[in-house]
Formats: C-alpha cells, structure tokens, sequence
C-alpha cells in the first residue's frame, strides 16, 4: 500500500463563490496590491506517490491547472454538489482529449445528481462528441481508497446541508461547513494539517466564521491549521494574519505545503 504520509498539499484557490476581487467591488481588500488577498474559488490538490488528486473543480479549474501546470490527473474528489465546487467539470476533456484517458470521479449520489443538472449531457449513454469522459463513483461516509491511498470522509453540515470534508494520511480538510458533529470532529484530531473554512469574522448561516473556526481548530489540535474558503469581508491577509495564534493562518492561491 502506498504510503499516504508524504505528500503535497497545492492551494489551487482559497476564495467563497464570488472570488476575490468580487466584481465592482472597490473595497481595501478587493483593490489589494498584495496578491494573498487575490483568491480564485476553493480547491486543492493534493501529490501521493507521484498522483494529483483535486478536491473540488470550481469555475476557475482551467485556470488553476494552468497555472500549476498539471499535466494530469488520477481523481476528483467532490465536497458538495454548489455550483462553486463543480462548475469547472467540462474542462475536465482536456485530460481526456490529451492524455486519452477517462477521469475517475468520487462524489455521493446527491452529488451526481447536482453534476447531472448542470451537465444534463454527461451521464446520457449516447454522449454527443466532446462531452467529458468521466467514471464515477459512489460514495459515503465510510473510508475508501484510490490507488492504495486511503481517503476519510468527514461529514458537516453546510446549514441543513451535509457535505464531506477528506481526511488522507496526516492531512484532514474540511470546506463550506457550519457545523461539525463530535464524532466527525475525532476523524480530525491526530492530523498534521488541518485546512478549514472561515468565510468572514461576523456570523454567518452556513460557514464558519473565523472565532468558529478557532473552536474547531482548538478541539482538533492539529499542528498546523490554514483558513481558506475567505471573503473579502474577513480583511486583509496580513493583518488577519497577525491575529492569528502561532499555528494558525490563512491559506492563499498557490500555496505548497508538504505533510
């Protein structure tokens, strides 16, 4: 079995559904010079054994691989089925068209279900020419395993809705949840890493905000925890940052981490 303790972590993009900068926003941190406050919609990838597994394939996916410049891939992994974390499938046929391969996609059935209305020709037998060629499977919230590597789903709540965070190895992450159970939050603790979502300091619905986020954190106790899934109405990546405690920070567009 592959050893799923050394690996990278890529921050592909760190930002909520509207980006940032948001469109005809002319707030501090939508006009920043600092390129940490640029933030494309969430998603990571995470390299085992020489794979590239991608958590979430929002509206910026072309770009992303891109600019990471990703030659393949072996799997995506779906959180949930919002349009910020799956509106970037079609340009999956680029993998399909170059490399000649079918991309092996993980997501629960509600999932599929969202991905086959905003795709409605994706699952049809007879697929016109062109359409992304994709394998999808099935799944719950029990362990599974991808090439040898074994992968933890982490059930929360994004208001009423239930979404999977991923634990593999020593890395755990978790994306647009406002609420996690205890039971949940035990798949967490021991991790090395712990990427999670903070969208502003204020309350909201259904994220995390930031002192909810250091709740979770502090419970968990993981090494190191990096806030993502931001809005511009959380502030400036520096001074945000400063706050922090020790092993506390925001995470950014093309950050690397090794685990």
């Amino acid at each position: 079995m592959a050893d799923p303790n050394t690996m990278t972590v890529t921050f592909l993009g760190t930002g909520t559904s509207t980006g940032v900068p948001v469109v005809a926003c002319d707030c501090h941190v939508c006009v920043s010079n600092d390129p940490r406050d640029h933030r494309l919609r969430t998603s990571v990838m995470i390299e085992v054994q020489g794979e590239h597994y991608v958590i979430d394939c929002g509206p910026d996916f072309r770009y992303q691989m891109i600019r990471e410049k990703v030659d393949d891939i072996s799997a995506i992994l779906f959180t949930h089925g919002h349009r910020d974390h799956i509106a970037g499938l079609d340009d999956v046929r680029a993998f399909n068209y170059v490399l000649n391969k079918t991309v092996d996609i993980y997501a629960t059935e509600k999932v599929i279900d969202s991905i086959n209305k905003e795709f409605p020709y994706v699952l049809k037998e007879k697929r016109f020419f062109g359409a992304p060629q994709l394998h999808f499977h099935i799944i719950s919230n029990n362990p599974f395993t991808i090439n040898g590597i074994e992968f933890t789903p982490i059930e929360v709540l994004h208001h009423k809705m239930p979404v999977f965070g991923f634990r593999v190895g020593d890395f755990s992450y978790v994306t647009d949840a406002s609420h996690i159970e205890e039971n949940e939050i035990n798949k967490i603790k021991g991790s090395k890493v712990l990427v999670i979502n903070a969208l502003r300091k204020s309350k909201h619905i259904s994220h995390f905000s930031l002192e909810e986020a250091l709740e979770v954190i502090e419970k968990a106790k993981p090494r190191q925890a990096w806030i993502t899934h931001l809005s511009h109405f959380m502030g400036l990546h520096e001074e945000i940052n400063n706050i922090l405690p020790d092993n506390v920070a925001l995470a950014y567009d093309g950050l690397k981490i090794s685990i």
